[in-house]
């Protein structure tokens, strides 16, 4: 369960989060979100699965139906559909981003909107994207920076996309390796995430040859149980929620749900793995993660 008293927050960050942990969703200091910012970072067809997800008022109801801890969206999607949902369903003001077009050898995600935004339209949070490792993350760091400053100033907690990114990382055995997602963890912490959102460590044992000492041995001995409470230790006492990633079928989505929350995750943040499916579909997975989230709290 998410502690707001051990993360130093000011009193404007402390109650948006609040509302996120323990107002809406499940209530019990775990948090279960909806993103919908895949159109901007992968295109138009991850809605070919489910045509009904391309209108964003699809994503709405499922999030205020399903009862989600809060929605995340870039500021077209927010002002225009989710305005008319005002108060039914918290916010998170996805702030930057980029689309897939160009190689990731050289990751950058600019500014979609600011801080000042995410305030006039009621947002609860900020999305940053922080791609760990890419050759422009002097740039990212410092574009970053200003946001966590102005976040600050104004009371808007920050929920920190961490994903390793670019060429050297991966030489250094994949984005999504032990390692990679370790640095990252520790990297959005260390630079004042309030919440951290990572990916699900790869436990591979032939990529593994290519990371560092000591994962490169340390992966040879691991469960994904394992890996994932290793990320999580590496946030400190920040709160880490849970990326989905591509759809999974039915029973690998619950079980991995299940070994993440069991390793200390404070939440979930699934997107395709819930509105790639059918609205009945989805409700119903929402309905067995929720019931994770009041089990293992």
């Amino acid at each position: 369960m998410v502690d707001l008293n051990k993360l130093g927050l000011n009193m404007g960050k402390k109650a948006r989060l609040y509302k996120f942990f323990f107002h809406y969703g499940v209530g019990n200091g775990k948090a279960l979100f909806l993103p919908i910012d895949q159109g901007l970072e992968h295109g138009p067809s991850d809605f070919f699965e489910n045509p009904e997800a391309a209108n964003p008022e699809y994503q709405i109801k499922i999030a205020i139906e399903g009862n989600y801890s809060g929605i995340v969206m870039h500021i077209g999607l927010a002002e225009k559909y989710l305005s008319r949902f005002a108060g039914q369903i918290p916010l998170v003001l996805k702030i930057n981003g980029k689309t897939n077009i160009p190689p990731d050898d050289e990751a950058f995600s600019s500014l979609t909107a600011k801080v000042e935004d995410a305030v006039r339209i009621g947002a609860e949070a900020i999305g940053y994207t922080l791609y760990v490792g890419s050759p422009r993350q002097d740039e990212d760091i410092a574009q970053f920076n200003e946001v966590r400053r102005e976040a600050e100033r104004l009371g808007m907690p920050v929920i920190v996309w961490a994903y390793p990114r670019g060429r050297f990382v991966e030489m250094k055995g994949g984005r999504n390796s032990l390692y990679a997602i370790d640095y990252a963890a520790r990297v959005a912490a260390e630079l004042g995430a309030d919440v951290i959102k990572l990916n699900v460590p790869e436990i591979d044992i032939i990529k593994a040859v290519d990371m560092p000492e000591p994962y490169r041995s340390m992966v040879k001995e691991m469960t994904q149980f394992d890996a994932i409470k290793k990320v999580i230790s590496s946030a400190g006492d920040v709160p880490v929620i849970i990326a989905g990633g591509e759809k999974e079928p039915d029973h690998e989505l619950i079980n991995k749900a299940k070994v993440c929350i069991k390793a200390g995750a404070a939440g979930f943040i699934f997107g395709r793995n819930i509105w790639q499916r059918k609205f009945e579909e989805a409700m119903k997975i929402t309905h067995e993660l929720k019931k994770i989230l009041k089990e293992e709290a």
